[in-house]
């Protein structure tokens, strides 16, 4: 079933907070659900779908459900990591095209930065799933991960250093016009490549941020998207998928977007091409450039060169990306950005993003995530979306 045009984003709120030392997780999903009934012009009473992840307290839209006073006939608890979010649109989007609710409420909330998290910088294993017996004595970190993508694609491609810190410096030109953004200086390729090393070849600026915060998105049916008077943000294409060890054949150049992406632009009949801004994870700069080959917007191999010279910059290059700063610079909670990415794309389509990053005439945008690790087993979800 193709839900392209079955659902629309109606309502999107980013929590300002980048360290809630006074409020608790709860607390972070109830403001983040205000403020996108508020934008929608809704109300808690109108919501009959809800739909959280890992990040959520307790039994997640249980608990959660019952502290915000919802009255719910569909929830969902998929937890795919960095991608839960993007796929959370998705899900929304189906369950409204089936008719098992017709306002869905996705919230988003964590404080890792509150809590001390060492986020990425200590063994990353989940509890008793499989893999855990034989990947828990070598102590898997997660920048060593993504550091083992990082020098793969260096040795099969040519790809440098430098030419991933312009990622970083495309993140922080967007990042300077966001007040909220946890780092805000303009940053060079020289101040990117001389920063600290962190897994070879990673440097510290290579690096997303800590912090916390949360967002939230509405998705209702088109009857009621068209009664509001709010910009129309129509859901056109998504895909999902997951990637793993494949029983040993590992192969460290690509991500599951070689999957996701084809599904999404297939159900949304659009091209790589036809995207005039995308909101792509960014938890390193190697996540970046790897996710925007496999969605096609340049060769395998060329994501090098394509992401150089300033090419993701908006007003300079030919695919503006993350004009929040994304999570290499604005923020990045609970380990799950794919929220803050669809948030920024519908900003863009509403003509709502800081004027000196908006895109001039954007009305095709994809915001892709990833979640789990690109050296191990990750999710990855694309959703499209469209200014009607």
């Amino acid at each position: 079933m193709s839900i392209s045009g079955k659902a629309y984003i109606a309502g999107a709120f980013e929590h300002p907070t980048r360290k809630a030392l006074d409020k608790s997780v709860a607390q972070l999903h109830a403001e983040c659900a205000l403020g996108a009934l508020r934008d929608a012009g809704l109300t808690k009473d109108d919501v009959d779908g809800y739909f959280c992840a890992g990040d959520a307290p307790g039994l997640g839209p249980i608990n959660l459900a019952d502290y915000m006073g919802l009255k719910l006939r569909h929830l969902d608890s998929t937890e795919t990591g960095g991608s839960s979010y993007v796929l959370a649109v998705a899900h929304a989007a189906e369950a409204i095209a089936m008719g098992k609710c017709s306002v869905a409420l996705i919230t988003l909330a964590g404080r890792p930065k509150a809590e001390g998290m060492a986020t990425g910088t200590k063994p990353r294993v989940y509890g008793d799933s499989p893999d855990v017996p034989f990947e828990l004595p070598f102590a898997p970190v997660i920048t060593n991960m993504y550091g083992m993508c990082a020098k793969r694609h260096m040795y099969e491609f040519g790809t440098t250093s430098e030419q991933l810190a312009w990622i970083k410096v495309a993140a922080s030109h967007h990042a300077q016009h966001n007040p909220n953004a946890v780092l805000r200086d303009v940053v060079t390729v020289e101040d990117v490549v001389n920063s600290p090393i962190i897994s070879d070849p990673l440097h510290r600026l290579d690096c997303c941020v800590i912090s916390d915060g949360g967002g939230a998105l509405i998705v209702v049916a088109p009857e009621i998207a068209k009664s509001l008077n709010r910009p129309l943000v129509k859901i056109k294409g998504a895909g999902e998928s997951p990637k793993g060890q494949m029983g040993g054949r590992v192969d460290l150049t690509y991500t599951g977007a070689a999957v996701s992406g084809p599904i999404a632009f297939d159900e949304a009949k659009v091209t790589p091409a036809d995207i005039k801004y995308a909101s792509i994870y960014d938890s390193f700069t190697i996540t970046v450039l790897m996710q925007l080959e496999d969605l096609g917007f340049c060769e395998k191999g060329e994501g090098g060169k394509f992401v150089a010279d300033g090419n993701l910059i908006s007003g300079v290059g030919k695919l503006p990306f993350n004009t929040d700063g994304g999570g290499l610079c604005n923020n990045h909670p609970a380990n799950r950005g794919g929220m803050t990415k669809v948030i920024e794309a519908v900003r863009q389509l509403r003509g709502e993003a800081h004027p000196a990053v908006q895109v001039p005439d954007c009305d095709l945008a994809l915001a892709h995530g990833t979640g789990g690790s690109l050296g191990t087993r990750h999710g990855s979800a694309t959703l499209i979306l469209e200014r009607e």
